[in-house]
């Protein structure tokens, strides 16, 4: 096996967990893995060399663009457990806070919600997700700041239980 190949193999599982973050899908999420395997074995001669791992997610990002280009349909529901949003055995103090983050995400613009898993779960710098989108660095600052203002907004609502009183 090549160094191209094992190097492949390892950042795998980013990929797993960044395409479930941006498909609807396990099965989405999978087809956008292989179709960005599938592009980059066919385009390896026009790899440089370097940051492979931002290679490879910038051809998922755009594979997932054009998906979202030819899709007629509302954005669909995302199981971010399943991407690797909150860790395997992780208890909550709160068993639905999962499921209000999930549907808190959902709800984000596609393009805002990639910019944050890409900077809060998978942990890149700013410049490396304005490189991998192929947007200004300002872009990506912006979008950020949208996603985390929209998710806290709609997340503080979510926190509001009203109790009425039998009168």
């Amino acid at each position: 096996m090549s160094r191209f190949e094992t190097d492949m193999l390892a950042i795998l599982p980013r990929l797993k967990r960044y395409a479930r973050s941006l498909s609807a899908s396990h099965a989405d999420a999978d087809d956008l893995v292989q179709d960005c395997l599938e592009k980059a074995f066919s385009k390896r001669e026009t790899w440089r060399g370097e940051n492979l791992q931002g290679w490879l997610m910038t051809i998922l990002t755009n594979l997932n663009r054009n998906r979202l280009r030819r899709a007629v349909a509302t954005p669909p529901m995302v199981d971010y457990e399943a991407a690797g949003g909150v860790e395997a055995g992780h208890e909550e103090s709160d068993p639905l806070a999962r499921d209000r983050i999930a549907a808190a995400l959902d709800r984000l613009h596609p393009d805002q919600r990639a910019v944050l898993m890409l900077v809060v779960v998978e942990g890149y710098a700013y410049g490396e997700v304005a490189a991998m989108l192929e947007i200004p660095l300002g872009t990506v600052m912006s979008r950020l700041s949208r996603a985390r203002r929209t998710l806290a907004a709609i997340l503080e609502g979510g926190n509001i239980v009203e109790f009425r009183r039998n009168t």
